[in-house]
Order: structure tokens, then sequence, then C-alpha cells
């Protein structure tokens, strides 16, 4: 009679340690997941902008005059269902690197996407995008021989 309690014992006590081990897997597999899914949102966002300044690079660098094209950014209101963060990379000369997006509550998920070489930073235009409903704008214009870009909110 004993023999049959304890493999009942033995057999519960097994497969209440299997449900906590699964489980504690498919959280970690579920994470992982959701990481690399917004780290592909990131990467999708960040491309977005990158291709739009050097788009507006182009338009400014096959004119000979001097225009200051600026277009709005579609930019979605989360990722990941947190916010977001968007600047430009530049350098101690101002020369313009990248385009940098990290995730607000977890700054180690970043993405960079690079931008030409020889665009300058405007500094006194440039500002750090935090995800928002406020209206965001790319820019680009010459000044000399050099060609500034900058991301801001509208306004």
């Amino acid at each position: 009679m004993a023999a049959p309690a304890l493999s009942h014992v033995i057999l519960t006590g097994a497969l209440i340690a299997v449900i906590f081990t699964v489980q504690v897997f498919y959280f970690y597999v579920v994470d992982n997941v959701w990481v690399e899914m917004t780290r592909k949102e990131l990467k999708e966002l960040t491309d977005y902008v990158a291709d739009t300044i050097a788009n507006l690079y182009f338009l400014v660098n096959a004119t000979n005059t001097n225009p200051m094209l600026e277009k709005t950014l579609r930019l979605p209101l989360d990722v990941g269902d947190s916010t977001y963060t968007l600047e430009i990379t530049y350098d101690q000369s101002n020369n313009v690197q990248s385009i940098k997006s990290a995730l607000g509550s977890r700054s180690w998920l970043n993405v960079t996407s690079w931008l030409p070489r020889g665009l300058k930073i405007d500094a006194t235009k440039t500002q750090k995008i935090e995800s928002s409903a406020r209206t965001v704008v790319a820019g680009c214009r010459r000044v000399a021989p050099n060609i500034l870009v900058w991301i801001a909110y509208e306004g």
C-alpha cells in the first residue's frame, strides 16, 4: 500500500516541477522575442529618418542655390509599448555620423542607422526627440561649403 502512495507523491512532485520549469523558459522565450521585435521596429524607425535626411541632402546638393528643406516625419507614438528617443550623433567637429534610437525604459536596447559622410550638424536647430504626439521635422540646408542637417520639433 505504501508503494503506490509513494509513486503518486513522486510523480505529482515531478509534474509540478515540470510545470514551473516550462513556465520559466516560456517567459524567457517571450522576452527574447519581444526584444528582437522591438529592435526591428527601432531599426525601421532609424532607417526611415536616415533615408529622409539622405534624400534631403541629395536634393540640396543637386541645386546651385542655398535652399533650406524640411520634411515632416511620421513617427509612431511608441515602440514596443514603450517610449523611445531619437537623436543625431556627431563627433567633436560637428560631423554627422548616424541616427540613434533607444527605448526609454531600457536604454541598452538601441539601434543605429548611418548617414552619408560629409554632413554637419546644425547645432542651433537639432533636438533630442522623445516619442510624443508632437510633429517632428528633418531638415537640411547649405551654408558656405557645408551642408547642415537636423531633426527637431516643428514650430
